[in-house]
């Protein structure tokens, strides 16, 4: 709970400029994503008197670790979070938003004052997962692979409520820090002797004009996003012949540990808003990912070359009012005969129900800040989790028993819409 003096000045700064919600028919949606969000971050620091986050715990029988790895150190590394079985051991809970410099990077994302992310960081900066944080690998057992990308102005720590449920039912979940500046912050070291002494140096989101945004979205962005999806998969799966790697972030972790730790045969790609456009064009360049998830994906950068590209079995899990009849007619494309496709919207839900803020402040502020929709967003992320497992079992040949969710693939809830949601032409809303 914080201090009275300092909650007064938390509603303070929500005296800052408020926002009308995004309509996706903007003609600058990158100057509306700012703007919505700024709002929403700003009233964000109300919700101090409210208490932190809370994100919640896995579904599954396993134990789940956390750590951070880097391999090479400059801005061309790769970086990502990692989410796995875990043996049962006395590690602290994992940091959600492990750095000040994350908040600093959103307030830069959103146009807003620097001592913005100060306060956030203030609030939510000892804000914890329900992951155990290096502790050593669950051995003995060859687990299925995801890789994740995360939205635009995201980062690769505020999807732990999908990464550690994954992990909780036997995945090991790789959540790519993406490089090519769409994150709202991300560092790197600058020469060797930097990265022993740990003095990073932050790169933030690269702001551009929408003129510039409709090529370097499109084309230089996705395709970087790609490529570092590729390049964490060939990394993870050199550690899985034990080839020996160095962890860039001198973490208490062995990475020795993941020899042997993954079933080659299944591996999938996950991803949410600029990340569902990412694993769509990771899945139409990288034929090692099986099968792809794309969660209220961004369809903007999705090139219309990609619909016949794409052999893997595809899943689209939307939010109910994201998507414009446009984006709903992109994803219609990649339904071709012979193909392995499905659909489903979660009603009552919104853009924001797929990454970690859904959970961070309660449900009548969270609903104002179209954070939360009208479905509780802890129903959201269980019926998004288990449909995503379901999937995952049909098309990864998984011998679990995630096939009692089956229905919820076909759309088969009270809280689903089978298909092309109907009110995809009535979209407000914003995204990170």
């Amino acid at each position: 709970m914080a201090p009275h003096k300092v909650h007064v000045l938390f509603c303070l700064c929500c005296g800052l400029s408020l926002a009308h919600p995004f309509s996706w028919q903007s003609l600058n949606p990158i100057d509306s994503f700012k703007s919505a969000c700024l709002y929403k971050i700003q009233a964000l620091m109300m919700a101090a008197s409210l208490g932190h986050a809370k994100i919640p715990e896995g579904h599954g029988p396993y134990s789940v670790g956390c750590t951070d790895l880097m391999v090479g150190y400059t801005n061309e590394s790769t970086f990502l979070r990692l989410y796995y079985p875990s043996q049962v051991h006395n590690h602290p809970d994992t940091i959600w938003i492990p750095n000040r410099q994350y908040f600093g990077g959103l307030t830069k994302f959103l146009g807003t004052k620097e001592f913005v992310g100060t306060l956030l960081w203030y609030i939510y900066g000892s804000t914890k997962v329900s992951a155990k944080w290096n502790a050593p690998l669950r051995t003995g057992e060859k687990y299925p692979l995801i890789v994740f990308s995360h939205g635009l102005g995201a980062f690769r720590t505020i999807y732990a409520a999908i990464g550690v449920d994954l992990a909780s039912h036997g995945f090991i979940v790789a959540a790519v820090e993406h490089r090519d500046g769409s994150a709202s912050a991300t560092y790197y070291f600058e020469d060797q002797p930097a990265a022993e002494l740990g003095n990073k140096t932050w790169l933030y989101f690269k702001t551009m004009t929408w003129e510039e945004g409709k090529t370097l979205r499109k084309k230089q962005q996705v395709q970087q996003r790609a490529q570092e999806c590729s390049r964490a998969l060939s990394l993870l799966l050199d550690m899985d012949q034990g080839k020996p790697v160095k962890n860039e972030l001198g973490l208490d972790f062995d990475v020795g540990q993941l020899k042997d730790s993954i079933d080659r045969n299944k591996i999938a790609a996950i991803g949410h808003s600029f990340g569902g456009a990412t694993i769509i064009q990771t899945l139409s360049e990288d034929h090692r990912f099986r099968c792809g998830i794309a969660l209220d994906p961004w369809m903007f950068p999705v090139s219309d070359d990609l619909y016949s590209k794409i052999s893997q079995p595809l899943f689209f899990i939307n939010s109910e009012r994201f998507q414009t009849h446009n984006d709903t007619e992109k994803m219609r494309a990649f339904f071709l005969p012979g193909k392995e496709r499905k659909m489903i919207a979660i009603r009552g839900s919104v853009h924001q129900n797929f990454a970690d803020f859904t959970f961070a402040t309660g449900r009548i502020l969270g609903q104002k800040l179209t954070l939360k929709g009208d479905l509780d967003s802890g129903v959201v992320m269980d019926l998004n989790n288990k449909a995503s497992l379901a999937f995952l079992q049909k098309y990864l040949g998984l011998q679990k028993d995630f096939d009692q969710w089956d229905p919820l693939m076909e759309g088969d809830d009270a809280n689903l819409i089978p298909g092309f949601s109907p009110d995809a032409d009535t979209t407000t809303t914003s995204t990170l």
